[in-house]
């Protein structure tokens, strides 16, 4: 329940920091749900035969991770190079999703990120993902696109979005099928 909150009152600050009202984006993600995911990655004798998770981005709107703290995994994708995100001790990895880069008209963008094994010792990731009720409607506000700021992304369902993440298998550049 606390990190649903943090959650929430992360939305509500990336809100007032595009100039919208702090709760815009909370209205038009509605109800939203709650998934969370314990990621356990055994060693493995050969990592670079692997990935724990391969690279991709997160169809939902944030993602807050609990990263274990023996154990680095979490590599982000900056300026076309993986960096590894090491583990803080009291601290939680938020990561963007590509509803909040729709919602902004692109000016926060998605993480791309993915987990490597170790080939020593096993690791574990708690997940938090704040997810759009399946009926929003993601359009990026008309306070983004005033102006004469053109819209980057059409109007979408976000359950049409949801299913096509997991259809595709992690397919790179989902949210590009969605560009104007």
């Amino acid at each position: 329940m606390e990190v649903r909150k943090l959650g929430l009152r992360l939305q509500e600050e990336i809100s007032r920091s595009l100039g919208l009202d702090k709760d815009c984006l909370k209205n038009i993600l509605g109800e939203q749900g709650q998934h969370m995911a314990m990621n356990y990655y055994p060693a493995c004798p050969q990592p670079e035969l692997t990935y724990g998770l391969p690279a991709h981005t997160d169809p939902n709107s944030l993602t807050i991770l609990l990263q274990d703290l023996q154990v680095a995994g979490l590599q982000v994708l900056k300026d076309g190079k993986w960096l590894a995100i090491k583990p803080h001790p009291n601290a939680f990895v938020v990561n963007i999703g590509d509803q909040i880069q729709a919602l902004s008209n692109g000016r926060y963008k998605s993480v791309w990120h993915r987990a490597l094994v170790n080939a020593d010792k096993p690791r574990l990731s708690i997940a938090s993902f704040l997810c759009p009720c399946d009926t929003a409607s993601i359009s990026a506000p008309k306070a983004r696109t005033g102006g004469g700021e053109r819209s980057i992304y059409r109007d979408f369902a976000y359950a049409e979005y949801y299913n096509k993440f997991w259809s595709g298998n992690l397919e790179p550049e989902r949210l590009e099928l969605y560009k104007n």
